[in-house]
């Protein structure tokens, strides 16, 4: 029997089949075009997609485990949907799936009110689900280089409640070890939840003297203004998912989004050592800044 990963050549696929790869294990990795896509050794490419469910039914033949990562895309609901109710078909006995962090309270914002849907169909038909929830990508700041850099500035409005980042590594390692942990078992087991959060509460300010300290210089942040970031986003990228992200943001700045002792700790049990520091990111990124 094989493990089929979707979002395989995406940012968090990517690092599921690091981690999987040295294991034994057969693994499979969906992707819509097989010809150019750069997998590890080993990976066998199947063509397909979430939104073809005749490509899912194909690619589920044999599969045994699925690790079920839905696009941010205006469909998604749909394509998870039919992706999970494909493998119930099949009997695949193990399913990873990737929902996201405050989920159950961000009702207004789009994509997490699609996976929070996705969760109450795993609960109501109780399936043999491992849910990591994530929260705000640590990796997602790559993209503060020019901001930082050149304007001396932090620029995402994190606002000043907190969020606790994580690095898109813990994702692929947790996803990795449950997705071993379902193929290797020898009967479906029972549903489990963890919430992948880094152990810092992260604001605007504290991100601002965080980056200041290593990069030595100073860096303000650039404030709280969604609008701004809307526009922004809608330069390179198609306006609802824009909005899409400006809603979370706006949740990010009248809610926060702090992991607890207990979520850490559970995160911390599962890996084996203790999630990413958002400082040890920040220094690597400026690290390779100063080298390139």
């Amino acid at each position: 029997m094989a493990i089929l990963v979707t979002g395989s050549t995406g940012t968090i696929g990517t690092q599921v089949l690091s981690f999987l790869d040295g294991h034994g294990a057969d693994i499979r990795a969906l992707t819509r075009s097989p010809e150019k896509a750069s997998l590890p050794a080993g990976v066998t490419a199947v063509k397909g997609g979430l939104a073809d469910i005749d490509s899912i039914r194909a690619a589920l033949d044999g599969v045994s485990t699925l690790f079920l990562l839905a696009p941010n895309a205006p469909d998604e609901l749909t394509q998870a949907m039919l992706a999970l109710n494909a493998a119930r078909e099949a009997g695949v006995k193990g399913i990873v799936y990737l929902s996201v962090f405050k989920g159950e309270v961000y009702a207004d914002v789009p994509h997490f009110a699609s996976k929070m849907t996705i969760e109450r169909m795993i609960s109501a038909y109780d399936l043999p689900v491992t849910i990591l929830r994530p929260a705000y990508f640590i990796q997602n700041d790559m993209r503060q280089k020019d901001a930082l850099l050149g304007g001396g500035v932090y620029g995402m409005p994190v606002g000043a409640r907190g969020i606790s980042m994580v690095d898109v590594q813990d994702i692929g390692e947790a996803a990795a070890k449950e997705l071993l942990r379902r193929e290797q078992a020898s009967a479906p087991l029972p549903r489990e939840i963890y919430e992948l959060v880094g152990p810092d509460a992260l604001t605007g300010d504290t991100l601002a003297t965080l980056w200041s300290e290593i990069l030595g210089r100073p860096i303000a942040y650039a404030g709280d203004d969604l609008d701004g970031l809307e526009q922004r986003l809608k330069s390179f990228g198609p306006a609802w998912l824009a909005y899409d992200m400006k809603l979370m943001m706006r949740r990010y700045q009248e809610d926060g989004a702090v992991a607890t002792d207990e979520d850490v700790a559970r995160l911390t049990a599962l890996l084996g050592h203790a999630p990413r520091s958002y400082r040890d990111f920040a220094e690597a990124a400026a690290a390779s800044w100063s080298q390139g």
